[in-house]
């Protein structure tokens, strides 16, 4: 996709800017779970402020097909999303009031988006026949994102981390195949939702749709501030421990988890 450039700078945002916008909807949208605990469907401006936090995911999986495509140490990245994953385990469990023990009480929602960030990287390079160091034959590759996906079903947002981001970096150059593509595999989760969940907040999934104009304008840069990559994953850890503070001081020791 072309950007245009006056004076030398591209137009549009970087991708520090993207992962800023990310920051703020996700902080807001667990702001109102751990002040507003549950969910009321007919509160109009509750449901306006999870809205907004829907921007949150579809930004993160669009960031990590962009930091595994310019990444120069594939080792390093994934290492690094592994260690945060672990970290955020015991942040967002504490967080929304969930056993840090999985499975103990449901399979759904058991430990935080990033383990699922984690094995879409993973899935990245097991579908890239370019970087990829031994062949894989077609179905190979699709036991492997299979049995990924497997791996990350008990996380936040599900598999579908894993799915969407390989979805967006095969399409890459093509944002209205990357959005609808997008939106069509979380039909899936919204069905969910709808059927043994809550439909309101099932179909307020579909508002990731949003992301459409964020991603439009990214103008293809990293940005200035090389320290926003370590940043990102503490604010995700940080917050998530002060929600999980609020919580108790608010509430005391009960789950703020939606649908939980």
């Amino acid at each position: 996709m072309d950007k245009a450039i006056t004076k030398g700078k591209r137009i549009g945002l970087s991708g520090n800017q993207l992962k800023i916008v990310a920051i703020m909807a996700m902080l807001t949208d667990h702001l109102a779970s751990t002040i507003w605990p549950g969910y009321d469907n007919k509160t109009w401006w509750l449901i306006g402020i999870h809205l907004i936090g829907r921007l949150a995911a579809p930004l993160m999986w669009f960031m990590i097909a962009e930091g595994y495509r310019h990444t120069g140490n594939l080792g390093k990245y994934l290492r690094r999303l592994f260690v945060f994953a672990v970290l955020s385990h015991f942040a967002y469990n504490f967080c929304f009031g969930i056993s840090f023990v999985p499975f103990r009480y449901s399979i759904l929602n058991q430990t935080s988006v990033i383990w699922a960030l984690f094995c879409a990287v993973v899935a990245l390079y097991v579908s890239d026949d370019e970087k990829r160091a031994f062949p894989l034959k077609k179905w190979q590759k699709t036991v492997f994102v299979l049995l990924l996906c497997i791996l990350s079903f008990p996380c936040d947002w599900s598999c579908f981390p894993v799915l969407c981001t390989l979805h967006i970096y095969q399409n890459r150059g093509n944002l209205r195949k990357q959005v609808l593509g997008m939106m069509a595999f979380l039909s899936m989760y919204v069905l969910v939702w709808c059927l043994w969940i809550d439909v309101v907040y099932g179909l307020l999934q579909f508002g990731v749709i949003i992301v459409w104009p964020f991603m439009h304008y990214y103008n293809g840069t990293r940005g200035k501030a090389r320290w926003m990559k370590w940043f990102f994953y503490m604010f995700y850890v940080v917050h998530l421990a002060l929600c999980g503070m609020l919580r108790l001081l608010l509430h005391g020791n009960v789950s703020t988890i939606i649908g939980g």
